[in-house]
Protein backbone atom coordinates (compact mmCIF):
# COMPACT_ATOMS: atom_id res chain seq x y z
CA UNK A 1 0.00 0.00 0.00
CA UNK A 2 2.91 2.34 0.71
CA UNK A 3 4.76 1.67 -2.07
CA UNK A 4 1.92 2.54 -4.27
CA UNK A 5 1.19 5.52 -2.67
CA UNK A 6 4.74 6.85 -3.24
CA UNK A 7 4.37 5.61 -7.42
CA UNK A 8 0.92 7.39 -7.13
CA UNK A 9 2.08 11.09 -5.54
CA UNK A 10 3.78 12.71 -8.64
CA UNK A 11 -0.36 12.00 -10.32
CA UNK A 12 -1.81 13.11 -7.03
CA UNK A 13 0.13 15.97 -6.98
CA UNK A 14 -0.40 17.38 -10.66
CA UNK A 15 -4.20 16.53 -9.51
CA UNK A 16 -4.06 19.08 -6.52
CA UNK A 17 -2.36 22.07 -8.38
CA UNK A 18 -5.32 21.68 -11.07
CA UNK A 19 -7.88 21.36 -8.53
CA UNK A 20 -6.75 24.36 -6.60
CA UNK A 21 -6.22 26.44 -10.03
CA UNK A 22 -9.86 25.52 -11.14
CA UNK A 23 -11.31 26.47 -7.63
CA UNK A 24 -9.54 29.66 -7.73
CA UNK A 25 -11.21 30.71 -11.10
CA UNK A 26 -14.86 29.18 -9.88
CA UNK A 27 -14.23 30.98 -6.70
CA UNK A 28 -13.98 34.40 -9.13
CA UNK A 29 -16.24 33.24 -11.51
CA UNK A 30 -13.90 33.06 -14.44
CA UNK A 31 -15.38 31.48 -18.38
CA UNK A 32 -13.97 28.27 -18.81
CA UNK A 33 -10.69 27.91 -20.87
CA UNK A 34 -11.05 28.40 -24.46
CA UNK A 35 -7.72 26.66 -26.49
CA UNK A 36 -4.10 25.86 -25.78
CA UNK A 37 -2.05 26.83 -22.38
CA UNK A 38 -0.23 29.14 -25.41
CA UNK A 39 -2.90 30.30 -27.71
CA UNK A 40 -4.24 31.45 -24.24
CA UNK A 41 -1.22 33.24 -23.58
CA UNK A 42 -0.73 34.78 -26.68
CA UNK A 43 -4.38 36.05 -26.15
CA UNK A 44 -3.13 37.58 -22.96
CA UNK A 45 -0.31 39.43 -24.40
CA UNK A 46 -2.23 41.05 -26.89
CA UNK A 47 -4.69 42.33 -24.07
CA UNK A 48 -1.40 43.23 -22.17
CA UNK A 49 -0.45 45.51 -25.36
CA UNK A 50 -4.28 46.99 -24.75
CA UNK A 51 -3.99 47.83 -20.87
CA UNK A 52 -4.35 51.61 -20.33
CA UNK A 53 -8.01 49.97 -21.00
CA UNK A 54 -8.00 48.45 -17.49
CA UNK A 55 -10.79 46.25 -18.69
CA UNK A 56 -8.43 45.03 -21.12
CA UNK A 57 -6.22 44.40 -17.99
CA UNK A 58 -9.10 42.99 -16.35
CA UNK A 59 -9.88 40.32 -18.72
CA UNK A 60 -5.69 39.54 -19.30
CA UNK A 61 -5.88 38.06 -15.84
CA UNK A 62 -8.62 36.39 -16.73
CA UNK A 63 -7.05 34.57 -19.89
CA UNK A 64 -3.84 33.80 -18.20
CA UNK A 65 -5.79 31.81 -15.07
CA UNK A 66 -7.40 30.20 -17.47
CA UNK A 67 -4.10 29.02 -19.19
CA UNK A 68 -2.53 28.01 -15.77
CA UNK A 69 -6.08 26.15 -15.08
CA UNK A 70 -4.82 24.36 -18.84
CA UNK A 71 -1.07 23.57 -17.92
CA UNK A 72 -0.46 24.04 -14.24
CA UNK A 73 2.87 24.80 -13.96
CA UNK A 74 3.18 27.02 -17.06
CA UNK A 75 5.69 29.74 -15.87
CA UNK A 76 5.30 31.95 -18.91
CA UNK A 77 1.67 32.42 -17.98
CA UNK A 78 2.24 31.91 -13.99
CA UNK A 79 4.55 35.18 -14.05
CA UNK A 80 2.71 37.07 -16.85
CA UNK A 81 -0.03 36.93 -14.33
CA UNK A 82 2.07 38.30 -11.72
CA UNK A 83 3.13 41.34 -14.16
CA UNK A 84 -0.32 41.77 -15.05
CA UNK A 85 -2.23 42.28 -11.62
CA UNK A 86 0.99 44.46 -11.04
CA UNK A 87 -0.23 46.76 -13.28
CA UNK A 88 -4.07 46.50 -12.75
CA UNK A 89 -3.03 46.98 -8.79
CA UNK A 90 -1.16 50.08 -9.57
CA UNK A 91 -4.01 51.99 -12.01
CA UNK A 92 -7.32 51.11 -10.37
CA UNK A 93 -9.18 53.07 -8.00
CA UNK A 94 -11.19 50.39 -6.13
CA UNK A 95 -9.58 49.53 -3.24
CA UNK A 96 -10.59 45.96 -2.78
CA UNK A 97 -9.53 45.52 -6.24
CA UNK A 98 -6.02 46.72 -6.03
CA UNK A 99 -5.37 44.63 -2.87
CA UNK A 100 -6.75 41.62 -4.77
CA UNK A 101 -4.45 42.18 -7.95
CA UNK A 102 -1.31 42.84 -5.94
CA UNK A 103 -2.41 39.99 -3.49
CA UNK A 104 -2.68 37.36 -6.77
CA UNK A 105 0.17 39.32 -8.05
CA UNK A 106 2.44 38.57 -4.96
CA UNK A 107 1.23 34.51 -5.37
CA UNK A 108 1.65 34.07 -9.02
CA UNK A 109 5.36 35.76 -8.68
CA UNK A 110 6.27 33.56 -6.02
CA UNK A 111 5.13 30.35 -8.00
CA UNK A 112 6.85 31.41 -10.47
CA UNK A 113 10.02 31.62 -8.46
CA UNK A 114 9.56 27.96 -7.41
CA UNK A 115 8.82 26.96 -11.22
CA UNK A 116 12.08 29.00 -12.20
CA UNK A 117 14.14 30.55 -9.61
CA UNK A 118 17.12 31.64 -11.69
CA UNK A 119 14.93 33.80 -14.03
CA UNK A 120 14.11 37.05 -13.15
CA UNK A 121 10.99 37.90 -13.83
CA UNK A 122 9.53 35.96 -11.02
CA UNK A 123 11.74 37.90 -8.44
CA UNK A 124 11.44 41.19 -10.44
CA UNK A 125 7.22 41.25 -10.14
CA UNK A 126 7.45 40.08 -6.79
CA UNK A 127 9.34 42.97 -5.34
CA UNK A 128 7.03 44.51 -7.80
CA UNK A 129 3.63 43.34 -6.01
CA UNK A 130 5.06 43.87 -2.98
CA UNK A 131 6.30 47.49 -3.53
CA UNK A 132 2.61 48.16 -4.62
CA UNK A 133 1.39 46.60 -1.11
CA UNK A 134 3.84 48.54 0.53
CA UNK A 135 2.91 52.09 -1.23
CA UNK A 136 -0.41 52.12 0.17
CA UNK A 137 0.56 51.17 3.39
CA UNK A 138 3.39 52.56 6.13
CA UNK A 139 3.70 49.30 8.28
CA UNK A 140 3.49 47.22 5.33
CA UNK A 141 6.23 49.40 3.10
CA UNK A 142 8.99 49.34 6.14
CA UNK A 143 8.67 45.00 7.05
CA UNK A 144 8.72 44.54 2.72
CA UNK A 145 11.61 46.61 2.31
CA UNK A 146 14.28 43.86 3.10
CA UNK A 147 12.05 41.56 0.83
CA UNK A 148 11.86 43.99 -2.03
CA UNK A 149 15.39 45.01 -2.20
CA UNK A 150 16.58 40.99 -1.56
CA UNK A 151 14.38 40.22 -4.96
CA UNK A 152 15.53 43.12 -7.00
CA UNK A 153 18.91 42.32 -6.05
CA UNK A 154 18.46 38.74 -6.89
CA UNK A 155 17.58 40.76 -10.44
CA UNK A 156 20.28 42.69 -10.71
CA UNK A 157 22.64 39.20 -10.47
CA UNK A 158 20.68 37.22 -12.75
CA UNK A 159 19.81 39.80 -15.92
CA UNK A 160 20.60 43.61 -14.79
CA UNK A 161 19.85 45.10 -18.10
CA UNK A 162 16.63 43.50 -16.97
CA UNK A 163 13.65 45.95 -17.63
CA UNK A 164 15.73 48.46 -18.88
CA UNK A 165 17.41 48.38 -15.76
CA UNK A 166 14.25 48.70 -13.38
CA UNK A 167 15.63 46.38 -10.86
CA UNK A 168 18.33 49.60 -9.79
CA UNK A 169 15.25 52.09 -10.32
CA UNK A 170 13.18 49.88 -7.48
CA UNK A 171 16.11 49.63 -5.21
CA UNK A 172 16.75 53.72 -5.14
CA UNK A 173 13.05 54.11 -4.43
CA UNK A 174 13.70 52.33 -0.77
CA UNK A 175 16.58 54.57 -0.63
CA UNK A 176 14.12 57.62 -1.58
CA UNK A 177 11.09 56.46 0.38
CA UNK A 178 12.76 55.26 3.60
CA UNK A 179 13.97 58.06 5.90
CA UNK A 180 17.40 57.99 6.77
CA UNK A 181 16.84 56.81 10.24
CA UNK A 182 15.63 53.88 8.80
CA UNK A 183 18.38 53.46 6.04
CA UNK A 184 17.16 55.57 3.07
CA UNK A 185 19.98 57.05 1.48
CA UNK A 186 19.63 59.71 -1.46
CA UNK A 187 23.29 59.82 -2.68
CA UNK A 188 22.99 55.73 -2.75
CA UNK A 189 20.10 55.83 -4.98
CA UNK A 190 22.01 58.18 -7.27
CA UNK A 191 24.28 55.53 -7.80
CA UNK A 192 21.92 53.16 -8.15
CA UNK A 193 20.01 55.00 -10.91
CA UNK A 194 22.80 56.18 -12.52
CA UNK A 195 24.14 52.45 -12.97
CA UNK A 196 20.41 51.56 -14.28
CA UNK A 197 20.84 54.16 -16.94
CA UNK A 198 23.26 52.13 -18.53
CA UNK A 199 20.65 49.87 -19.77
CA UNK A 200 17.81 52.29 -19.28
CA UNK A 201 18.14 55.07 -21.85
CA UNK A 202 14.81 55.09 -22.73
CA UNK A 203 13.08 54.72 -19.44
CA UNK A 204 11.35 57.31 -18.50
CA UNK A 205 10.17 56.21 -15.09
CA UNK A 206 13.81 55.45 -14.58
CA UNK A 207 14.76 59.08 -15.31
CA UNK A 208 11.86 60.59 -13.29
CA UNK A 209 13.51 59.03 -10.04
CA UNK A 210 16.94 59.59 -10.85
CA UNK A 211 15.84 63.81 -11.63
CA UNK A 212 14.33 63.40 -7.59
CA UNK A 213 17.18 61.39 -6.10
CA UNK A 214 19.22 64.81 -7.85
CA UNK A 215 16.95 67.28 -6.45
CA UNK A 216 17.45 65.37 -3.27
CA UNK A 217 21.20 65.63 -3.35
CA UNK A 218 21.07 69.29 -4.31
CA UNK A 219 21.34 68.59 -7.85
CA UNK A 220 19.15 71.11 -9.68
CA UNK A 221 20.44 71.48 -12.60
CA UNK A 222 21.53 67.95 -13.29
CA UNK A 223 17.54 66.97 -12.14
CA UNK A 224 15.61 70.02 -14.77
CA UNK A 225 17.81 68.23 -17.72
CA UNK A 226 16.20 64.54 -16.62
CA UNK A 227 12.32 65.84 -16.39
CA UNK A 228 13.08 68.03 -19.68
CA UNK A 229 14.54 64.27 -21.49
CA UNK A 230 11.29 62.39 -19.88
CA UNK A 231 8.76 65.57 -21.40
CA UNK A 232 10.66 65.48 -25.42
CA UNK A 233 11.20 61.47 -25.19
CA UNK A 234 9.50 59.50 -27.69
CA UNK A 235 7.29 56.65 -26.02
CA UNK A 236 8.21 52.95 -26.66
CA UNK A 237 5.47 51.39 -28.64
CA UNK A 238 5.91 48.61 -26.14
CA UNK A 239 5.46 50.88 -23.03
CA UNK A 240 2.75 53.56 -23.61
CA UNK A 241 1.00 53.77 -20.44
CA UNK A 242 4.20 54.24 -18.34
CA UNK A 243 5.61 56.62 -20.51
CA UNK A 244 2.54 58.71 -19.76
CA UNK A 245 2.50 58.22 -16.10
CA UNK A 246 6.52 59.08 -15.97
CA UNK A 247 5.23 62.51 -18.34
CA UNK A 248 2.36 63.58 -15.94
CA UNK A 249 5.23 63.02 -13.19
CA UNK A 250 8.02 64.81 -14.59
CA UNK A 251 5.72 67.72 -15.44
CA UNK A 252 3.95 67.75 -12.15
CA UNK A 253 7.90 67.67 -10.55
CA UNK A 254 9.29 70.34 -13.02
CA UNK A 255 7.06 72.86 -11.34
CA UNK A 256 9.39 72.33 -8.41
CA UNK A 257 12.09 73.18 -9.79
CA UNK A 258 10.93 75.89 -11.36
CA UNK A 259 9.91 77.08 -8.50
Amino acid sequence: MKKNLILHLPLFIALALALACSRSSAERNDPPANGTAAELITRADQLYNERADLQKAREGAVVLRQARTVEPGNYEATWRLARMNYFLGEHTTDTAERDKAFSEGEAAAKEAIRLSPNKPEGHFWLGANLGGQAEHSALTGLSAAPDIRREMETVIKLDESFMSGSAYMVLARIDLETPPVLGGDPKRAVELLEKGLKFGENNPLLRYYLAQAYLKTNRKDDARKQLETIINMQPDPNYVPEHNDAVAKARELMKKVQG
